[in-house]
């Protein structure tokens, strides 16, 4: 007889148990009411992914156990594949794995622990987790289920990263389908490649794969969901959205097929990775402005604030995170405040204006003048007659960054940075500045990529004045600055960060794309001076492939190409 398998796409706020069991028992009740026999939960579903550190903590993994015991009793009519953290018995190795739990008659039927620990990017799970022992399919209404989690389906290709293959010893037993359990994050290169990696077990093992991922921003990383089903022939039956909260249904018949109409046919599923090189056709914008918007309104929401304040210079970055943080949290809970200074020019006052008018959103105009006339009256006796310099530049940015961070103490809300990832890369920026902040909305977006955003913002009105997105960027803390003073072009300066920060090109291997050889070393020279602001930064959007932050971690003082 056939089977009706449910996955549920669900975003879990990490070590909220009374929520995730919520939230997943709620699952299970309406899978049982339309006659589901196996429901289908993320990875760590039970606590949340990533818990990092809370794993070290005893009355942690208690109240993981406690939520599965809750959850089992509404396991009766339907088995509920669940994830969640495992005490290793043996006293070698470490004390947890990485688990499955298979709950059915309201007991634990089974438990699958993990044998692929990534520990690269932004994965550190061998820190806290043992390798499976073992491996066995579990029998289930008379089939043998292949159950695996997350990297378990990753060890394929030409330099696989593991010596053991969990599918391969499971084949042994003669699975009748694959069902994995995953935490996989979003990047904007991620989504063909996963359903590539999927595709290319499915030719393997000519099994049909049900594969359950989450969804939801933890922090800085993101989860994008896009849960995906494929028949033993490799066509793709089924994908949950993107981004979103789903329960659906897939009906697998006895013969390894599944009911209902194909997506896409194998012959036009992608074999392998496709990775779309800097800003060429490939790079799906509107992921990437979904995703952002979904990290501000998680962080908010888990965190339980409500409003949002940032500095609107009338600038391409601040336009484009106020517009983002307006969609995520709603106008009238961000509000802008523009800073000018003797330097400003009068259209960035009337730019900032134009864009919260269109936007909706409250916004206040505190010019900084007196402030920082204060300041150098103050320091005269120090600085005496010594040239304007970055001092004097850094002042106006701090000064800027203390009233921001005034009225939101005064006020309860939350910094949102605007720097982007050209300007994190290279270190313009200032301390305690503009890098102050909560978020940090557009850190892993390039200068370019800013521009693409600001665009598809205005995709159906000009929201963002085009004044904002066709002048040349300055930071405007001296008469006549421009941003190219200081940085090549942005047209060359982020291609060739991409190719030194995401794709981990060398120095010789850059200029042999025909970069200028000086400027190769001065930018690279540049990214490697400035890790010190950059380690100093808050939580960035994660967005790349590699972004600055928890998957990218090099010295401080190291003396690599500086």
């Amino acid at each position: 007889m056939g089977m009706k398998i449910f996955l549920a796409q669900q975003n879990y706020h990490i070590g909220n148990f009374e929520s995730n069991t919520k939230k997943i028992i709620a699952a299970i009740e309406e899978a049982k009411g339309k006659g589901g026999d196996i429901i289908v939960f993320s990875e760590l579903s039970i606590c949340g992914y990533p818990p990092r550190d809370f794993l070290e903590f005893d009355d942690f993994i208690r109240k993981c156990y406690a939520s599965v015991d809750e959850i089992k009793e509404h396991a009766d009519t339907i088995a509920v594949i669940v994830g969640g953290p495992d005490r290793n018995t043996v006293a070698e190795g470490k004390d947890l794995f990485n688990a499955a739990f298979f709950l059915y008659d309201k007991q634990v039927l089974a438990v699958v622990h993990k044998t692929l620990l990534p520990t690269y990017d932004i994965f550190d799970e061998y820190r806290y987790f043992e390798p499976a022992y073992e491996w066995n399919v579990i029998e289930f209404k008379g089939k043998k289920i292949a159950l695996t989690i997350c990297e378990d389906i990753w060890n394929l290709g030409h330099n696989p990263l593991y010596r053991i293959c969990p599918m391969d010893k499971l084949m042994d037993q003669h699975p009748d389908l694959m069902i994995n359990i995953s935490a996989s994050p979003f990047d904007y290169t991620h989504d063909e490649d996963r359903k590539a990696t999927v595709k290319a077990n499915v030719n393997k093992y000519k099994l049909p794969m049900f594969y359950c991922n989450g969804v939801g921003s933890q922090t800085e990383v993101i989860f994008d969901g896009a849960s995906l089903v494929f028949d033993k022939q490799a066509n793709l039956c089924g994908q949950l959205p993107m981004f979103e909260e789903a329960l659906e249904s897939f009906d697998l018949n006895d013969d390894g097929t599944l009911a209902g109409a194909i997506i896409e046919p194998a012959s036009r599923m992608p074999d392998k990775e496709l990775v779309p090189l800097f800003l060429e056709e490939g790079l799906n914008i509107s992921q990437v402005h979904a995703a952002i918007v979904m990290g501000i309104k998680d962080y908010f929401t888990k965190m339980g604030f409500t409003k949002a304040i940032l500095g609107s210079s009338g600038g391409v970055d601040s336009a484009v995170t106020l517009a983002l943080a307006c969609e995520a949290l709603g106008a009238s809970n961000v509000r802008a405040v523009l800073m000018p200074s003797q330097y400003s020019t009068g259209h960035s006052v009337s730019d900032a204006e134009a864009l919260s008018l269109n936007l909706a959103n409250p916004y206040d105009i505190i010019p900084i003048k007196n402030i920082f006339d204060v300041f150098l009256s103050e320091l005269k006796p120090l600085f005496k007659d010594l040239p304007f310099s970055v001092a004097e530049e850094n002042i106006q940015s701090r000064s800027r960054g203390n009233l921001l961070m005034a009225i939101a103490n005064k006020f309860g809300y939350i910094l949102l940075n605007t720097s982007n990832k050209s300007e994190l890369a290279t270190g313009y920026g200032t301390l305690y500045g503009d890098m102050a902040g909560g978020l940090g909305v557009l850190g892993d977006c390039y200068k370019l990529q800013v521009f693409e955003l600001a665009k598809f913002i205005n995709r159906d009105k000009e929201i963002i004045p085009l004044n904002i997105i066709t002048k040349p960027p300055s930071a405007e803390l001296r008469p006549g600055q421009k941003d190219s003073d200081s940085l090549p072009e942005y047209e060359v300066l982020d291609k060739l960060l991409y190719q030194y920060i995401e794709r981990r090109m060398g120095p010789n291997e850059i200029k042999a794309q025909g970069f200028d050889p000086a400027l190769v070393d001065r930018v690279l020279k540049m990214v490697n001076l400035n890790e010190y602001k950059r380690n100093q930064f808050c939580p960035i959007i994660r967005v790349s492939p590699k972004a600055f932050g928890v998957g990218r971690r090099v010295p401080i003082v190291g003396k690599y190409l500086s």
